[in-house]
């Protein structure tokens, strides 16, 4: 009978050790099937919400906010909102973890590293409109058919479209799912399956290069991702992620995703007479290989970067898993308690 039960008790154990980890948390891969499952209920509940309120609102209050810049604004805003929601719901719940620990800390040096982030994506872009320029027929020209203050006006407004659309795609794609992986020593888990599905996302764009898009858009996640894992917070790789986009279409008119709505006023316009595999084409720069050999040069550079650095803080609740507090007793560990054969 007692070998029975034995039998019974290591199954269990054994049983145990695919769901529990070392540290007496629930394993990364669940964490992330959770994380995702939180999500689309939550996408499911927050938009529908959003759209019932909507259609019973005003004709005014429905027009105020159709138009481009109004509805990328909300539109990333609840994308945000939701992923930073179940960021939260699951570092609370499956890894006892604050807020903070989702890469939006204000610590001593957030500003440095998001000022660095905005110089360093800015660079970047100019380093992929030089390489088209050189080798592939890209001019600019000053756009003197707009006046100096609506140029102004585009460059300015479109940060309020570039900056949370890029805060809601940091929070969803290097927040909780990356971030859960890295603390269970599997960041290149992380950086494959938010690569992939940061690459996905952007298949469905106007003008889409099939083989050029999902390479460089899932470089641009590997890239995104390293800025991550050097600081261990949002800041920097928020910072390269606006600041690349915001160069690339209100500065020098060049689509950004397949997508040019956002800038009706750039200070240059974009002359593209050059082969689409090298500048992008109708797609933009994101489109061609002068965008791989600056996403490379860029990436590399930011892994060696030892100026880019986490503070202790964000190292601390990143670095490792947190181990479960002996007070707070899991269904397996409770179970071999209650059994007087162990």
């Amino acid at each position: 009978m007692r070998s029975k039960h034995s039998s019974a008790i290591n199954h269990l154990m054994e049983l145990s050790d695919i769901f529990i980890n070392d540290a007496g948390r629930l394993r990364s891969g669940w964490r992330f099937a959770i994380f995702v499952a939180v999500y689309l209920l939550l996408l499911f509940l927050i938009t529908g919400v959003f759209q019932a309120v909507l259609y019973f609102s005003p004709r005014a209050i429905r027009q105020a906010v159709s138009g481009d810049y109004a509805s990328e604004f909300i539109s990333a805003a609840i994308f945000f909102l939701i992923a930073a929601i179940a960021g939260l719901i699951c570092n609370k719940f499956l890894e006892e973890l604050p807020w903070r620990a989702l890469g939006w800390a204000f610590y001593s040096g957030w500003t440095r590293d998001l000022l660095f982030g905005v110089l360093i994506g800015s660079l970047s872009l100019l380093l992929a409109t030089g390489i088209s320029a050189s080798g592939g027929k890209l001019r600019f020209a000053l756009n003197s058919s707009a006046l100096f203050q609506p140029v102004i006006k585009n460059i300015l407004s479109s940060l309020a479209v570039f900056i949370p659309a890029a805060a809601a795609e940091e929070m969803l794609f290097r927040g909780y799912t990356l971030q859960t992986f890295t603390r269970a020593k599997l960041a290149w888990v992380g950086v494959i399956v938010t690569c992939v599905a940061f690459s996905l996302l952007h298949m469905n764009n106007p003008n889409v290069v099939p083989v050029f898009t999902f390479i460089n858009t899932a470089l641009a996640g590997v890239w995104l991702a390293v800025a991550y894992l050097r600081t261990r917070s949002l800041w920097l790789p928020l910072g390269i992620h606006f600041s690349w986009n915001w160069t690339m279409n209100s500065f020098m008119g060049i689509p950004v995703s397949g997508i040019t709505k956002f800038a009706p006023a750039p200070l240059f316009l974009a002359l593209d007479s050059g082969p689409a595999w090298l500048t992008g084409g109708d797609y933009g720069l994101e489109g061609g290989a002068a965008c791989t050999i600056a996403l490379l040069v860029s990436t590399l550079f930011i892994w060696h970067a030892r100026f880019l650095k986490p503070s202790e803080e964000m190292l601390r609740m990143t670095a490792n898993e947190n181990p479960k507090r002996k007070d707070s007793v899991s269904i397996f560990e409770q179970h071999d308690e209650d059994n007087p054969l162990t």
